[in-house]
């Protein structure tokens, strides 16, 4: 058997880490599907009101962990995870968790969009009606215009929101998404490629707005892009194999990188 010499990150000290509070504590992670190892040993810090990008190849892992970070992974029988993942220090894997808080904490942008098949107003309404986060009618609607707004939405949309959010266009649907995410007072979004569906006008306006809600929210995307990686993060984590190569400010990652895999990725001899 061909055994690779197994990376381990240690949590190391980017200087966007050193700037702002850790949000996302991982320590020694390990994913298996099955016999399939699919995260292995992986450590890592994820700063607060910033973007962290994963990228790598195909099935390299990167997905696997961002779906463990609000236990998305629950849903599937064949899954275990060992280690520990911890948002402001609590280990969400404690049994005594709410899951359903937790999502609620940690909201999640697929790479297709999913709108409900509701109107545009219920679509955002829907999480803070579930959650007991309005007390009325004036309230919820105060909630989701703000969160229409947050999401760069409104003005678009504002005059046809009994209309079924499946009738936007699919960037404006995305939007709608990212809408739904925030209306329940998330403190993490993580997005699975959110672009890959859409065309290049509508991901430059997904782009500007994960700039602009970086300055409220600890952001961590899954892109197949580097360019995309290096136009909206700040911190860059490349997976291969399972393993954590390298995780560091995104222009250090990109322009002096500091495992071989790294810059062979980055500079196209493999992936």
């Amino acid at each position: 058997m061909n055994m690779m010499p197994q990376t381990v990150v240690t949590p190391a000290s980017p200087r966007i880490i050193a700037e702002r509070p850790i949000k996302i504590s991982a320590r020694d992670v390990n994913v298996y599907y099955g016999e399939k190892h699919a995260i292995k040993h992986l450590s890592i810090d994820i700063p607060d009101r910033a973007v962290s990008s994963f990228i790598g190849p195909s099935g390299c892992g990167k997905s696997t962990f961002l779906r463990s970070i609000n236990r998305m992974n629950d849903t599937i029988p064949s899954c275990r995870v060992t280690g520990d993942i911890k948002i402001d220090e609590q280990n969400i894997y404690d049994r005594d968790l709410d899951v359903v808080q937790l999502r609620a904490k940690v909201g999640m942008v697929f790479q297709k969009p999913n709108p409900f098949p509701k109107s545009i107003f219920e679509n955002v309404a829907y999480g803070p009606r579930i959650h007991g986060l309005a007390t009325g009618k004036t309230d919820l609607e105060e909630l989701v215009v703000n969160a229409l707004k947050k999401a760069s939405l409104f003005e678009e949309v504002k005059d046809r929101l009994a209309a079924p959010g499946t009738g936007l266009s699919g960037g404006q649907q995305q939007r709608l998404c990212i809408a739904r995410a925030i209306a329940v007072n998330p403190q993490v979004i993580l997005m699975d490629e959110p672009c890959s569906a859409l065309d290049p006008i509508a991901t430059a306006r997904i782009e500007e707005l994960i700039d602009e809600l970086r300055q409220n929210y600890c952001i961590v995307i899954v892109t197949h892009s580097m360019q995309q990686a290096a136009r909206v993060s700040q911190l860059t984590a490349f997976f291969h194999l399972g393993n954590l190569v390298e995780f560091g400010d995104t222009d250090e990652v990109f322009a002096t990188p500091q495992e071989k895999r790294t810059q062979d990725y980055i500079t196209g001899r493999f992936g």
